[in-house]
């Protein structure tokens, strides 16, 4: 299938595709640096709402390299400062002034005049014991250790302030070295470069979008990122002649009396999906309350096993309405009773729709057991499980399977590509999250059958876009899980 998405790139190859595309001419350079830094501060001042919004008198340090990377960092803090008229800009020039690369004097006058009377530039005997927010671009992705110097100097010092929050242009300073810059957020400007998919130092990516489509350059390329135009499809209005079976039936299996909520937030996700149908298979004891809380749903409650579980002899119940089903979604809150579990290898392998396995339906021999199309949605714990020590991409091709691979940065492969998710972040950090998402999935699924890598993908940047407001409307401490469910409508109206 062809998906929109930006390949991650090795440092060589970002250097190549540059040259590329801009061969050195800055009448062609500056825009994009421009593009660049303002992408940057957007980004900023979107991820410091997590802290309650960007300060009215804040305090800035920025970090300039002689290169690209201090020119991005210094148009940066010139576009917040627009926004925040009393901030005030210490700028360290690393190399001193008299070092900046054409691009990067541009840029460094640009913003001393366009804030005139705000900005100092300082030694390093001359900073504050702490600033609202640090920004780092000393060095880009052409940096060669060792760090020395100035720049080693420089990077300790930034490293020991106080600071709300630490913001690294395109790769933290001096990436690969113990004393590298550690960032809060690093913000990938263009390009994303691999080194990025495995720094400790990185904090939370985002990547910014800079429109350069070096997918037609590198359509090899084994990882990906994506972005929010996976959701474009979702963006369009809907056909007129169309009625709830043009939108998918989805047929959910789960829930037990010790996991009663994880199976009822995902069908409410699933509702939120779009889908047109959904149809709910939930122990007997808890189908008329949930019922209550979603009616928009089908509850059909099923026969108990002694503890609670769904017992073999409700078989019939998926059998009498198996041929309704445009996709499955088996798991949340399952438990793990011998009887259920056999239940549910016994249904995945009558199954001919696309199922979306999760959490406790996540066991080696029912994942084997199924027949038709699968997406598995593991967090790190569950892919051991099933994958053992093997890869995501070749456990994915190996299946063969769509595998969702839940974390900080969830990965999504087909076995053929790994396509990451920069959306979301520590406001997922808690239960019920994995359920939400498999609901997501699910009902995406059910509206596009035979495409479940999109289904999966789609939903994955849905969720985490979400998540992403949530946590800049509430904070990423005091909310509930269930809160991500009502930023999913705003995700898409906020293109």
């Amino acid at each position: 299938m062809t998906l929109t998405a930006h390949p991650v790139l090795s440092c060589d190859e970002a250097h190549r595709f540059e040259e590329m595309r801009f061969g050195g001419d800055e009448s062609k350079e500056w825009p994009a640096m421009e593009a660049a830094g303002a992408g940057v501060a957007r980004g900023v001042l979107d991820d410091f709402k997590e802290l309650g919004g960007f300060p009215e008198a804040a305090r800035i340090l920025v970090l300039a390299g002689k290169g690209h990377n201090g020119g991005d960092a210094l148009i940066a803090a010139g576009r917040i400062a627009a926004w925040s008229p009393a901030a005030c800009i210490d700028v360290a020039c690393v190399g001193g002034e008299h070092s900046f690369k054409p691009l990067a004097a541009r840029a460094w006058r640009a913003l001393y005049h366009a804030a005139r009377g705000r900005v100092r530039p300082v030694r390093l005997g001359d900073l504050l014991p702490s600033y609202d927010l640090v920004i780092d671009g000393v060095f880009g992705f052409q940096f060669r250790p060792p760090l020395r110097g100035a720049a080693l100097d420089w990077l300790k010092q930034a490293n020991a302030l106080r600071a709300r929050m630490r913001a690294a242009v395109d790769l933290p300073s001096g990436w690969s070295e113990p004393d590298a810059f550690r960032a809060d957020f690093t913000y990938a400007t263009g390009l994303v470069k691999a080194p990025l998919l495995s720094l400790g130092n990185a904090g939370r990516v985002r990547y910014v979008d800079l429109c350069f489509k070096a997918g037609a350059s590198f359509p090899a390329a084994t990882d990906w990122v994506l972005g929010r135009e996976v959701l474009a499809p979702l963006w369009a209005a809907r056909p007129a002649s169309v009625d709830k079976r043009s939108y998918g039936h989805l047929f959910v299996v789960g829930g037990s009396r010790s996991y009663p909520g994880a199976v009822l937030m995902s069908v409410l996700a699933a509702l939120r999906s779009g889908v047109g149908l959904v149809t709910a298979f939930v122990p007997e004891a808890l189908a008329a309350a949930f019922a209550a809380r979603a009616p928009e749903a089908m509850w059909v409650g099923w026969p108990e096993t002694p503890d609670g579980g769904l017992a073999m002899e409700g078989t019939h119940l998926l059998n009498a309405r198996r041929s309704r089903a445009t996709a499955w979604l088996i798991g949340p809150g399952l438990g793990r009773e011998s009887e259920t579990l056999a239940v549910v290898q016994d249904a995945v392998s009558r199954v001919a729709e696309p199922i979306v396995l999760d959490a406790d339906a996540l066991q080696p021999e029912i994942v084997r057991a199924a027949k038709g199309r699968m997406i598995l949605t593991p967090h790190a714990g569950e892919f051991a499980r099933i994958a053992g020590d093997t890869g995501l991409k070749d456990f994915a091709a190996k299946l063969p399977a769509t595998v969702v691979l839940k974390g900080p940065v969830t990965r999504v492969s087909d076995g053929q590509k790994v396509f990451h998710s920069f959306f979301g972040g520590p406001v997922l950090a808690r239960g019920g999250s994995g359920d939400l998402l498999a609901g997501l999935i699910g009902g995406l699924l059910a509206q596009s059958a035979d495409d479940p890598l999109r289904a999966a993908c789609r939903g994955t940047v849905w969720h985490g876009r979400a998540a992403d407001e949530l946590a800049r409307a509430q904070g990423p401490v005091a909310v509930q899980t269930t809160h991500v469910l009502d930023h999913l409508s705003a995700v898409l109206r906020a293109r």
